[in-house]
């Protein structure tokens, strides 16, 4: 994977999702890695896969994202899977 610095502001653009109910604008983030766990912990999981994450003018689809989140480098703390 690339060097990542998740430091770095960030900007998140969350795919649309058909339900009204579902959905989620987009969101500036004082740091990557708060955007990355918001992407993979409190959005609705079917939306990731269309979500593009922005940093330091490079993109990450949502794939990406996950790949971010799961990283040895992941600097916060994750939620304990169910």
């Amino acid at each position: 994977m690339i060097r990542f610095d998740y430091a770095a502001a960030a900007e998140l653009f969350p795919s649309k999702s058909p339900y009204k109910s579902a959905q989620v604008s987009y969101r500036r983030f004082a740091t990557a890695a708060e955007a990355v766990r918001y992407a993979i912990e409190d959005m609705p999981a079917p939306l990731l896969r269309g979500s593009l994450l922005e940093v330091d003018e490079q993109r990450f689809d949502g794939t990406q994202i996950r790949s971010l989140y799961d990283a040895d480098a992941f600097p916060l703390v994750r939620a304990e899977r169910t």
